[in-house]
């Protein structure tokens, strides 16, 4: 997120010709989940830049991803699951997702980032992230759509997981720049990531985790679906712990 008065950097041409200089300057995507990747980005771009040519400045976009989000998080925990109540849980989290991947690319589009707009998303990440799963917890309680209690364990065991592969990501990357090691997100002209590996990641990605919603329903499909990303998510944690251990050790010496 950036600071930087609006006067500094003003709309030229059409929200397309901006849509085009975005596509040209954007982040790296070495280990980007394919939603993440293919979709959500794009989905941002746009976003991003409507909001330039609104006059929007980035701190603003993150407070609408905030909105959507939380309000999805909001239905989630409130509203008894249905198929209106799925598609608009969904749809919010897509929305607050994109919102997510646009106030950095319009930060870009503007001159660059703060220190306070970038801790300012990573707190809204946070808590989204914390809090998603729990809120499923208390949805399920609340309408008694899950028989036993143990099930309960399975949103409070996805929190649990996504917090600490968000906390891991943001501490290898933080950790990588202080040892002066490229981070995943350094941009390289002519860098092509693999897509293979996009695609093997997919099940860890946020934004799939958004679709799922779609399923509520059908809660016993949802269930599935959900149960299935999760032991994915935490298979993942498992074995990327091991190889930044590794990363890590190697920084020190």
């Amino acid at each position: 997120m950036t600071t930087v008065p609006a006067s500094v950097a003003r709309p030229e041409g059409t929200v397309a010709d901006t849509v085009r200089r975005l596509a040209g300057a954007q982040k790296g995507a070495q280990g980007a989940p394919a939603y993440s990747r293919f979709v959500n980005r794009k989905l941002g771009r746009v976003l991003a830049a409507l909001a330039f040519h609104a006059g929007l400045t980035p701190n603003a976009v993150t407070g609408i991803s905030a909105v959507c989000t939380f309000s999805g998080i909001a239905v989630l925990a409130l509203v008894p699951p249905s198929w209106p109540m799925g598609l608009a849980v969904a749809v919010l989290l897509v929305l607050g997702y994109a919102f997510d991947s646009a106030d950095g690319q319009l930060a870009r589009l503007r001159g660059g980032g703060s220190a306070a707009g970038e801790w300012l998303d990573h707190m809204v990440d946070a808590l989204k992230i914390a809090s998603l799963h729990l809120a499923l917890l208390i949805g399920w309680y609340r309408s008694g759509l899950v028989e036993g209690e143990a099930w309960l364990l399975l949103p409070l065991g996805f929190s649990a997981v996504s917090v600490v592969l968000f906390f891991g990501t943001l501490l290898n990357e933080s950790l990588r720049a202080q040892h002066g090691v490229r981070t995943r997100a350094a941009h390289t002209a002519g860098e092509r990531p693999s897509v293979l590996r996009s695609l093997l990641v997919a099940p860890t990605d946020y934004g799939l985790l958004c679709l799922v919603f779609l399923l509520l329903g059908a809660p016993l499909v949802f269930l599935w679906a959900y149960g299935l990303l999760f032991l994915a998510t935490a298979g993942y944690l498992a074995l990327a712990c091991v190889k930044w251990f590794g990363e890590m050790e190697r920084l020190g010496r």
